[in-house]
């Protein structure tokens, strides 16, 4: 991409259409001896030459325009993906002294910051002073393996000649790491008979297992749903983890056991997804997966042909068309963002078509967190919709800092006052639905007031809608009342954050996986990745919550509602990952802190 714009920049840069080059105005003026000698002639051909004129520099001021935009974007493409932050921090200290209302929030915030400063400040200190080691000491509960340290031969002669005595026992530990091991369960199953007819034969069955004659313990499928979908891990690096242990299975097994586990967990992802459509706020994106082509076109008569299989068929005839080998299919993922239904589900579509939306959502109604791409508008919007659209705030302030250079000083106020929305909302984070609702309706409506105001007036006004930022700009106007939706209600997010690093899963894993191998595994994976997507989210120990899921289904020894991953967790605290819950805790205090110092130095700017 940064060659492409520097090629053409390079290319503009000679072409002799710039202003660069006076050849341009002299080749296509004549000189003033060739005017007519009559006088109404001579002004037809000056006013001709002057429109020539007026029409050449409307076209430079565009060229112009132009080469300022792409040097730009030559500028942000250069500089890498970094994350979006003011390279100037005054940007965030504004000057809203006419404004008597918001400089009293503004107050009132800035006493709140100092008390949020000191709380987290007093909750993080240690209880002493003084400066304690850092304990050396492994888990209590890691088993002991006790190594007695052999006494050197000239000292163990001295030792038991009486010379040297054994005046005590110092202690230190050492982590050792133990290979993962394999066993083989072997059932020893009674076969009872009836002592007055022995040939009739009563057999005790053994617990259930997966695959042909229960070969395969639960666990062994949740090593390889774990590795495959929580770690990434292909088939073939799979095999090698598999081979330390002393068992390489094939790659076949491998993905056999998938398939049975997908089997037996399909009834608690479908329990997922019901009540992913009683959350009052869903969040939606997609990302794209290689499906490799079917060998053959499904012959299915029209009629019995169901969304995807339609859909399967019009690209396939579209890919063969172009020579391809492989589709373009989608990802779609859907989150929740009620706590009382924290599930994360995903599912696979051959194509962007609005049919996967459409259908996933159908017997939803609320409210609904996504891009503004037309397939998603027109499912959510849809005549007899009971959904109501949201958009995103981390999507529309991207738009404007990906093209802040194009003007800077017109683009530094919403960036700030954009900021200033998010600040409040790290002051929100622990706080209850309503103090958050209460608190966006009084600060955070005032901000969206101005910001309205700021894009109606002549500044927003006077960059060019054509231009990079007018386009930033514009897509504020277009989606404002969906983007305003979120300070109705405390418990609505403010953008789709949650959703995109949820899609982050997918696009670490097609890096490794690299293609899905047909219609039917798309589905099948999507919903291990949800079943596995769901139990990261809780912060517990995905493999040993996978293998208690798959024995429970399979055994039919828990309800489904019991082995849903939050209230699985409530039952099984010994898995919870207190250290994932400790750093998230860690950083939302970071933000809050850093939120309140940015009020305080604002309150302090002003005060100067």
């Amino acid at each position: 991409m940064l060659s492409k714009i520097l090629l053409f920049f390079l290319v503009f840069w000679a072409c002799p259409c710039c202003d660069f080059h006076p050849s341009r105005y002299s080749s296509s003026m004549q000189d003033a001896n060739e005017l007519p000698e009559d006088l109404s002639t001579a002004k037809e051909v000056i006013l001709v030459q002057s429109n020539v004129l007026v029409k050449q520099k409307t076209e430079i001021d565009a060229l112009k325009k132009e080469r300022e935009e792409l040097l730009a974007e030559i500028r942000f493409l250069r500089s890498g993906k970094k994350r979006e932050k003011f390279i100037n921090a005054d940007q965030m200290l504004l000057e809203l002294g006419e404004d008597k209302e918001l400089q009293e929030a503004l107050e009132a915030a800035k006493k709140e910051a100092e008390a949020e400063i000191e709380r987290i400040t007093y909750t993080r200190k240690k209880p002493s002073c003084e400066k304690k080691p850092a304990s050396d000491k492994f888990p209590a509960h890691l088993p002991r393996e006790v190594v007695e340290v052999a006494i050197p031969e000239a000292f163990q002669k001295l030792v038991d000649s009486g010379e040297l005595i054994i005046k005590r026992y110092e202690t230190t530990e050492a982590l050792k790491q133990i290979p993962a091991s394999l066993v083989v369960i072997q059932y020893k199953k009674p076969v009872l008979a009836y002592a007055n007819n022995p040939e009739k034969e009563l057999k005790v069955e053994e617990e259930a297992n997966l695959g042909e004659k229960g070969r395969y313990h639960p666990s062994v499928a949740a090593k390889v749903v774990h590795g495959k979908f929580g770690l990434h891990l292909p088939y073939y690096r799979l095999q090698d983890m598999f081979g330390s242990s002393g068992w390489t299975p094939s790659r076949s097994t491998l993905d056999y056991l998938v398939e049975m586990a997908s089997e037996v967990t399909e009834p608690l992802i479908k329990t997922m997804r019901s009540g992913l459509m009683t959350a009052n706020c869903l969040g939606l994106d997609d990302t794209h997966v290689k499906l490799i082509m079917p060998k053959d076109i499904p012959d299915i008569p029209e009629a019995e042909q169901d969304a995807i299989t339609q859909r399967l068929i019009a690209k396939m005839k579209e890919a063969k068309k172009e020579g391809k080998d492989s589709l373009d299919a989608k990802m779609w993922g859907y989150s929740s963002f009620d706590p009382s239904v924290p599930y994360d589900l995903f599912d696979f579509r051959v194509s962007r078509h609005r049919d996967g939306p459409d259908e996933f959502l159908s017997e939803y109604s609320g409210h609904v967190m996504a891009d503004c791409y037309s397939g998603n508008m027109s499912v959510i919007l849809a005549p007899g919709s009971k959904m109501t659209r949201m958009a995103c705030w981390s999507h529309a302030r991207r738009h404007v800092y990906e093209h802040q250079d194009y003007d800077k000083n017109v683009s530094a106020l919403p960036l700030a006052l954009m900021n200033q929305l998010y600040d409040i909302e790290r002051r929100a984070s622990q706080w209850s639905d309503e103090a958050r609702g209460e608190l966006r309706a009084k600060e955070s409506r005032m901000i969206l007031d101005r910001l309205k105001e700021w894009l109606d007036g002549p500044v927003a006004g006077s960059i060019l809608p054509a231009s990079k930022l007018g386009g930033a700009l514009n897509y504020l106007r277009n989606h404002w009342d969906a983007l305003c939706v979120y300070v109705t209600d405390g418990r609505l997010p403010i953008d789709n954050n949650q959703v995109e690093r949820l899609m982050k899963r997918i696009a670490i894993g097609r890096k490794n996986w690299l293609f899905i191998g047909s219609v039917r595994a798309g589905i099948r994976n999507a919903g291990l990745m949800s079943l596995v997507a769901s139990a990261q989210r809780q912060e517990i120990d995905i493999g040993m919550y996978l293998e208690s899921a798959i024995t429970h289904l399979l055994r039919g020894t828990a309800r489904l509602e019991e082995l849903l991953p939050d209230r699985w967790k409530v039952n099984h605290p010994e898995a919870v990952r207190t250290y994932r819950e400790q750093e998230r805790r860690d950083k939302a205090d970071m933000a809050t802190v850093q939120a309140a110092r940015r009020r305080i130095r604002q309150q302090l700017r002003k005060s100067k």
